[in-house]
């Protein structure tokens, strides 16, 4: 059994296992926050979102192993090629796209659902690791290295923003953690706030979620006006208790909206406690940690550049969703990787996982982490 783990699954087994708990989690967690939902608009079959779930877990896992099979480098040239798709995938959306919460984030392909978002982000991340990795020894090159990161950092930030703008701004966070960290001048990251202010600007002016935005902001900083979803989720955080009500024994699930996605750590924490919160933050603490470990023993700058850029990406999108269930920011409708029900946030997340893993089984062939 053991040969055949290590003959299939390379890399970080650390991260195989992380990924492995957080699965059988999200499975039993989504099939109770859907149950009652699944009665309603299937006919009384409890079970579908749960089959439907699993289904789309599972090949999220496959996408994972399939990504961490290939040699991460190539992702360099096909993050070039992502991007160049990006842009007119999150044109289309904001004009043809179908609406969820109030904004058009979603196409159809093929009669299946698609967030052009979730493959930009993927992209860019790639696309500026790339960039920041060939010009170490030039990256003071306002030219051949700081223009092109601004451009396609503000272009494509800009443009999720039109529909999603939490998503644009957590992406934008991670780029600056990302130029950073690839050792890109203090002064040159001002130069990037400044395009994120004006790319910001644009989108709230222009795009659907400018005055969501300014509203959700206001009645965050208003203690006495609690939006309804955040009232009903602090309700599920705070009778969770130590150890929490018990698998599939949640009462807000019923009440809170999208319990099953924007809202499943506070399913989490009502079902399992103080203590199941706990861990789950732990298992994205302990994500980060193999993480920085496969950045700081990577052979080559884009495979550790690569890797940060990922983990950052997943790690801050996870501590934003929990900060929003218990009330420590406003709500932003942020899915929580590999736990919250999804389709293409899914996929993208095992892609993101099975790179991070194919830069330690590539760059740490017969070394020990």
């Amino acid at each position: 059994m053991r040969e055949w783990i290590e003959r299939n699954f390379k890399g970080d087994l650390y991260i195989w296992f992380i990924v492995l708990a957080f699965s059988i989690m999200s499975v039993l967690v989504v099939y109770s926050a859907t149950g009652t939902l699944a009665y309603q608009q299937q006919g009384g079959n409890t079970e579908y979102y749960l089959f439907k779930h699993s289904l789309l877990m599972g090949i999220s896992v496959f996408v994972m192993w399939m990504a961490h099979r290939v040699d991460y480098r190539y992702y360099a040239k096909l993050s070039q090629l992502g991007l160049w798709l990006s842009v007119p995938l999150l044109i289309l959306v904001f004009f043809v796209g179908r609406s969820v919460n109030s904004a058009t984030r979603v196409i159809f392909v093929f009669g299946q659902s698609f967030q052009p978002s979730d493959l930009a982000k993927l992209a860019l991340i790639a696309s500026i690791a790339a960039i920041l990795a060939k010009r170490q020894q030039k990256i003071e090159d306002v030219k051949g290295t700081l223009i092109p990161v601004l451009i396609w950092c503000g272009l494509i930030c800009g443009l999720i923003a039109l529909a999603n703008f939490s998503t644009a701004a957590l992406l934008f966070v991670t780029c600056m953690l990302l130029m950073f960290i690839g050792r890109v001048p203090v002064k040159y990251l001002f130069r990037l706030v400044l395009v994120g202010i004006l790319a910001g600007a644009i989108a709230m002016a222009v795009g659907q979620r400018g005055g969501t935005v300014v509203n959700r902001v206001k009645r965050f900083m208003d203690s006495k006006d609690i939006p309804y979803q955040a009232e009903q989720s602090f309700i599920a955080v705070s009778t969770g208790g130590l150890v929490g009500k018990g698998i599939g024994h949640s009462e807000q699930r019923n009440m809170l909206p999208n319990a099953y996605n924007d809202f499943i750590y506070a399913i989490i924490v009502e079902e399992y406690g103080m203590v199941g919160g706990i861990v789950v933050i732990i298992l994205y603490l302990f994500l980060l940690y193999r993480s920085m470990l496969i950045v700081s023993n990577s052979d080559r700058p884009f495979g550790g550049l690569l890797a940060a850029g990922l983990s950052f990406s997943l790690v801050l999108q996870a501590f934003a969703h929990m900060a929003v269930s218990v009330g420590l920011a406003p709500v932003t409708g942020q899915p929580l990787p590999l736990l919250s029900m999804g389709g293409t946030s899914l996929l993208f997340t095992g892609m993101a996982i099975g790179i991070i893993i194919s830069v330690s089984r590539t760059d740490l062939k017969g070394r020990s982490l």
